[in-house]
């Protein structure tokens, strides 16, 4: 998939990033995972996924990267 292909959002007042695909249809029904919500088409196609709570996740994340990094670094000493 290009990176054209894919509508990425942030709303602050919700802290919800969503990102919605290039697959064709109306959304059917969503499931919730932790903080992802995931919205699908009726014929199970992804059509767009919500991250609540964004900041924090991303946050976590980039945490998480740098430990993996410094890992890495060590690692090969």
């Amino acid at each position: 998939m290009k990176k054209n292909d894919i509508k990425i959002s942030y709303d602050a007042d919700a802290d919800v990033m969503s990102w919605e695909t290039t697959q064709k249809g109306k959304i059917d029904y969503a499931t919730e995972i932790g903080n992802f919500v995931v919205h699908f088409s009726k014929d199970n196609k992804p059509l767009l996924i919500e991250v609540l709570e964004a900041s924090k996740i991303l946050k976590k994340s980039e945490r998480k990267i740098e430990k993996a990094r410094e890992h890495e670094v060590v690692g090969t000493r």
